[in-house]
């Protein structure tokens, strides 16, 4: 059953009668003398001396028959006028939602793995990012780091991966499939350059590409107790010359053991970070890692086990002792060497402890120190790789650098170091982050990184390294055991398609 017409715009929704013709006039619509078909645009009417109208309502002698108006145009107008408005309206929303589609007006979400920080410290820097990018979300999600390298591939492999995620300096060859170089947009090789430290170009450059980008900058400092040192009235070494000749007055026996040490070297199991600390020599002693054999590599083999040598003079450290990180803790030991972050669970362990970190000590002539760092990387599977490398530039930028170590500062002692370069002079002289500033343009790695929890590269190098260690310890020549250790460098090596001369990161 059709329903009335109750469209405002259209009238009253009656359709109007037309009055009964008037005697002696012509039926509207009809000519006389015309079918009924004819043309009704046009009114006749019956000449005035025809017979007389009985209408009261027409005075004699004037024509009874009126010419009859042609019939109002004003609804059908309006009507139109009203389905013009529409379709106007529907073309405007369907050109915005089209408009929509191209530029993306629904907003994006992206995935970002972290490690080490929890989300409260990062969501502001978020946050700002979300504010200026308002179609790009981040949903932060901090990872454990055991088998961290191993689940993170297998979840790019199965396509639900994270877009963006951190990384360690050393991963680039076991992750080159799952990275994503940075676009040009984003940043040059020449800017790469220029904005991070030369040892981020060896690790993350390949040619024109760009692997990642860092937001920190971290490897090996020497902690010193200050009590310690102005008991024994010694001051911070620069040299490891100056190493030997502080250990006596350091180190505190009774009878054979030792209570109080001067520096944690020699050993593997109570030396956290030892592979780190040993790379770091035989680098210093002009040793090619991928290679550990000759004279330079048994020399700085051989000046690690000293320490833990009981028939050397400076001998100050063995296996049982505490571990490195918790007797520096307790006073045990005057120096060790370590990472930044180990800061924060030294003063967990004894807040009232008074140390400082300087930088490590050095070979005459030849300055070299070590960089164990992690990367921020996006997906090569991410289906929003535009956005995901706008908010790692983001991220790595000065503006969300600074908030992000301002914001870990609020619940710690010190933020991430600084990746950049330009950034270095505001905390170099931080009684903390300061010494691993300084050291970072002389800084080089090698796959020898202690607690990347990678069980791949990294963590097969350091088995080898380490037997080297034990070999010795257990009376084996030098030459012996880095025979052995450099075989096994190889095998390594190979299997992540490096060869003995290509860089690590290549």
């Amino acid at each position: 059953m059709d329903e009335p017409n109750t469209n405002p715009l259209s009238g009253s929704g009656v359709v109007p009668q037309e009055a009964p013709p008037v005697p002696g006039q012509v039926p509207p619509g009809e000519a006389v003398g015309s079918p009924a078909s004819a043309n009704t645009s046009e009114t006749f009417v019956v000449p005035a001396s025809s017979a007389p109208t009985d209408n009261p309502f027409i005075p004699q002698g004037v024509s009874s028959s009126p010419s009859v108006p042609r019939p109002s145009m004003l609804p059908r107008r309006i009507l139109m006028a009203s389905v013009f408005a529409l379709l106007l309206i529907g073309l405007i929303m369907l050109g915005r939602f089209v408009f929509g589609l191209i530029t993306g007006a629904s907003a994006v979400t992206l995935s970002y793995w972290g490690l080490w920080e929890n989300e409260a410290i990062v969501r502001p820097v978020i946050a700002d990012f979300e504010a200026s990018h308002p179609k790009i979300k981040i949903m932060y999600v901090k990872q454990s780091q055991k088998q961290y390298r191993e689940r993170l591939a297998a979840a790019i492999a199965r396509g639900e991966g994270p877009d963006v995620f951190r990384f360690h300096n050393t991963w680039v060859p076991m992750l080159r499939d799952e990275l994503a170089t940075v676009p040009a947009k984003i940043m040059s090789v020449a800017q790469f350059n220029q904005t991070f430290y030369p040892v981020a170009v060896a690790d993350l450059v390949g040619g024109q590409a760009i692997y990642g980008l860092p937001l920190i900058i971290d490897g090996l400092g020497l902690y010193y107790n200050e009590d310690l040192f102005a008991a024994a009235g010694v001051s911070t070494p620069a040299t490891w010359e100056d190493v030997l000749n502080m250990v006596p007055k350091l180190t505190v026996k009774n009878g054979s053991g030792i209570t109080t040490s001067a520096i944690a070297l020699g050993t593997t199991g109570n030396v956290e970070h030892a592979s780190d600390i040993l790379a770091t020599m035989m680098m210093q002693n002009g040793v090619n890692l991928r290679e550990p054999t000759g004279t330079p590599a048994e020399e700085a083999l051989i000046f690690y086990r000293k320490f833990a040598d009981p028939s050397d003079p400076v001998y100050t450290w063995n296996e049982t002792l505490d571990n490195s990180i918790y007797a520096f803790a307790m006073g045990k030991v005057a120096m060790i060497l370590a990472p930044s972050w180990r800061a924060f669970e030294i003063k967990q362990i004894n807040p009232s402890i008074r140390f400082k970190i300087a930088p490590i000590p050095q070979l005459p002539g030849n300055t070299i120190t070590w960089a164990s760092y992690w990367v921020e990387g996006v997906n090569t599977k991410s289906k929003y790789q535009k956005q995901a490398w706008e908010f790692v530039a983001y991220l790595t930028g000065k503006q969300a650098a600074s908030k992000l170590y301002t914001e870990a500062a609020k619940a710690r002692l010190f933020g991430e170091p600084y990746a950049r370069i330009d950034m270095a002079s505001g905390v170099a002289q931080d009684p903390y982050v300061g010494a691993f500033i300084k050291q970072a343009p002389n800084s080089k790695s090698f796959p020898l990184a202690s607690r990347t929890f990678d069980n791949g590269l990294n963590d097969k190098l350091i088995t080898y390294l380490m037997d080297a260690v034990n070999g010795v310890a257990q009376g084996s020549a030098a030459s012996a055991a880095l025979q052995t250790a450099a075989a096994g460098f190889r095998q390594v090596l190979g299997s992540y398609g490096l060869s003995s001369s290509a860089a690590p990161g290549r």
